[in-house]
């Protein structure tokens, strides 16, 4: 089954209509059939972007569980830690934490397909095997 990692931005786009991405946003996750996955730390932004959009945060809520979305936890000190030495690697892009796990998320699930409007972004950041991320929002 195909999966596909979500940022931040396009989830935000996706719930908040007057947001100038939603129709491209939307289009692209209505039509896709596969597996949706995504860090906590996206999870978090999202709250905390969503949050004053009048029901945000329940209609996100009820995205993630309506679609099955994959949440990848990468609490663990050392992830951390890891997640850390990538935002230092890429300080000139730059990278956030959320951005950092998408990055360890990719590495595990063995996934580079991104939903994604950071292009900048996205099109620097390398996986540990140097492989890149496929940008999938046309």
């Amino acid at each position: 089954m195909k999966t596909w990692l979500v940022d931040t931005g396009p989830f935000v786009s996706y719930i908040d209509r007057t947001d100038p991405s939603h129709p491209t946003v939307a289009a692209s996750l209505d039509t896709f059939s596969g597996q949706l996955a995504t860090t906590s730390a996206v999870v978090t932004e999202v709250m905390h972007f969503l949050s004053g959009v009048v029901d945000g945060p329940l209609v996100f809520a009820e995205l993630l569980a309506a679609s099955e979305t994959r949440i990848v936890d990468l609490t663990e000190p050392a992830q951390v830690g890891v997640a850390a030495r990538l935002m230092r690697k890429y300080a000139d892009t730059p990278m956030d934490y959320a951005d950092a796990t998408l990055v360890l998320a990719a590495e595990a699930l063995g996934v580079t397909d991104i939903l994604t409007l950071d292009r900048r972004g996205f099109s620097t950041y390398r996986v540990a095997k140097g492989r890149a991320f496929r940008l999938v929002l046309s």
